[in-house]
């Protein structure tokens, strides 16, 4: 399973920087990056360490452009991001890949992209494309929801966000924290978006006094206290995919999913690529940014990272049709809101839920 987490024991860091940086940012012509000559130029990939791919997936992409990519990850993807805005102008690699919208307005008020139109985003949906400048690029998508069992608590099963606060499943559910761990966070954000600011911390309040569950990250959550993993509690914060992972990694395998998704409490993740300002190799970063649209990479990623390809064209694995959800209407809330708020909002659910 694909596992996000967000050390924000970094954020101080990250924050003393952002907005630092001269108001204006570079650009990049698509036509200057298709007629540039890029054999030989080696870049490299900065990304989080969750980023995985086949083996060797790169190679058609140099085979194509001369162009070697090395892939240089390290932490979480907050951690990723303080580093760059920290280094910005200076960057310690050529592209980043791994920014999402919980972060990006960090990144861009921090001028850390030099912007670039790539022609292959005639195949991504608009409402992936969070920046009208086009500093990034939506690369991939994913959802970020309460998983339950399918036989519930004496087959009782929630059904909504709400349905948690309700007595009957007092003590069944685990979250993870929000300030050291991304689906933590982002279920925050569900509850904001859904109750709003003046209903949040009331729906938290019950959800502690019912016995809620707190771990520092994903793992520990699912494969800790959610019965996936021998523990006792049948609800968790995971990802719309975690029916699929079940199917695929079963051990003796299943047919059916034993855990299923309550479709209004999915907070949506995009992930972003982004070249990296400073760079020696700006065309040759864009290219790879083209490849990352691509066909090729798109399809490369749902089996390897269980989110969506921002690639339209490109069609699910016949796992995810058979065993997946389609969440039609995820919860979101802007870039701006989310980087204005993080901090408040992580201090009072800490003096709600854990004080």
């Amino acid at each position: 399973m694909r596992k996000f987490t967000a050390l924000v024991s970094i954020f101080a860091i990250g924050a003393a920087s952002c907005g630092s940086g001269s108001s204006e940012f570079e650009t990049l012509d698509a036509g200057s990056v298709a007629e540039a000559e890029t054999g030989g130029v080696e870049i490299t990939l900065v990304t989080h360490d969750s980023f995985v791919v086949t083996p060797g997936i790169f190679d058609s992409f140099t085979a194509d452009t001369g162009i070697s990519v090395e892939v240089l990850s390290g932490g979480d993807a907050g951690e990723v991001v303080s580093r760059a805005v920290l280094s910005a102008g200076v960057p310690e690699g050529d592209v980043m890949f791994g920014i999402d919208n919980t972060f990006l307005q960090r990144g861009l008020n921090a001028n850390i992209f030099t912007a670039y139109e790539s022609p292959m985003l005639d195949s991504v949906p608009d409402e992936l494309e969070l920046d009208d400048e086009h500093r990034v690029t939506p690369v991939d998508f994913g959802d970020v929801c309460l998983n339950t069992t399918v036989d519930g608590i004496d087959g009782k099963v929630p059904t909504s966000i709400a349905d948690l606060t309700d007595p009957a499943f007092a003590g069944t559910f685990v979250t993870e924290n929000p300030e050291s761990s991304s689906p933590g966070f982002a279920f925050l954000l569900a509850t904001i978006a859904t109750f709003g600011e003046d209903g949040w911390e009331d729906y938290w309040t019950d959800l502690a006094a019912g016995g809620v569950t707190v771990t520092s990250g994903w793992s520990d959550a699912y494969y800790g206290e959610f019965v996936s993993g021998g523990g006792p509690k049948t609800i968790v914060t995971s990802y719309a995919t975690s029916p699929v992972a079940e199917v695929l990694f079963a051990d003796p395998p299943i047919d059916t999913a034993p855990t299923s998704v309550i479709l209004d409490s999915c907070f949506r993740q995009i992930e972003f690529a982004g070249i990296l300002a400073g760079t020696a190799h700006p065309e040759a970063a864009a290219k790879l940014i083209d490849f990352m649209l691509s066909p090729t990479f798109q399809a490369d990623i749902p089996l390897n990272m269980f989110v969506a390809p921002a690639n339209s064209d490109v069609e699910l694995p016949a796992e995810f049709i058979e065993h997946g959800v389609d969440v039609p209407s995820p919860l979101t809330l802007s870039p701006e809101e989310i980087e204005e708020n993080r901090a408040e909002w992580t201090q009072r659910w800490t003096e709600i839920v854990l004080r």
